[in-house]
């Protein structure tokens, strides 16, 4: 009996929608704009220093992300010498790998960046809910059939979630934030060993 009520209780833990078990309740505005304003200035360079951690494998740089126009950026992770690791473009919804260092080539590398400096570079969102808890917003959206929520406090963008069955899987951290510029950047991925650290030079 006394596993069956654990049990029980665990199931309905994991049957929480995510806004109620970060405790946010929905709210009934709807007239509220999002966007992520850190990477959306095109004369504006944004150079950080970068640390990747892929399984075993660690790779450490210079990262530029450059927005050449509306909708369309480029991201290049080079070595401190100066030697391309990885070199992106993003236009609209296409997604060039321009140049890669051939121990990242890998499928399964790809497509996880893929989706994290996509979200990364992502100014205007749509709203699919908007849920509230005193002077933070959580703010329900959807990319590519991944359900991601944004995390406002008083305003600024401080994280960004994708969720699946109601549990984090992957994390953007925002920190040290001045005028649109964010200093420092941690993605944390649950379900594999990737963590992305981003400072600003």
């Amino acid at each position: 009996m006394r596993f069956f009520l654990s049990s029980t209780f665990i199931i309905l833990i994991g049957c929480t929608p995510y806004p109620k078990k970060m405790g946010y309740d929905q709210s009934t505005s709807t007239s509220v704009q999002i966007t992520n304003p850190y990477f959306s200035d095109a004369d504006h360079d944004y150079v950080y220093k970068a640390g990747i951690t892929f399984f075993d494998k660690q790779f450490g740089g210079i990262l530029v992300i450059k927005k050449i126009k509306e909708n369309n950026h480029r991201v290049v992770f080079t070595t401190e010498f100066g030697n391309t690791i990885f070199d992106f473009s993003f236009k609209d919804d296409d997604f060039k790998v321009n140049r890669i260092l051939k121990e990242m080539d890998r499928k399964l590398l790809l497509n996880i960046l893929e989706k994290d400096f996509r979200s990364l570079i992502k100014e205007h969102i749509t709203p699919i809910d908007i849920y509230k808890n005193e002077n933070k917003s959580l703010i329900k959206t959807q990319n590519r059939s991944k359900k991601y929520y944004y995390l406002y406090e008083s305003d600024t963008l401080t994280q960004i979630a994708r969720i699946a069955n109601q549990k984090e899987k992957v994390v953007i951290k925002f920190s040290k934030i001045s005028n649109n510029i964010v200093d420092y950047i941690q993605i944390t991925h649950s379900n594999i060993k990737l963590q992305i650290r981003l400072t600003a030079i």
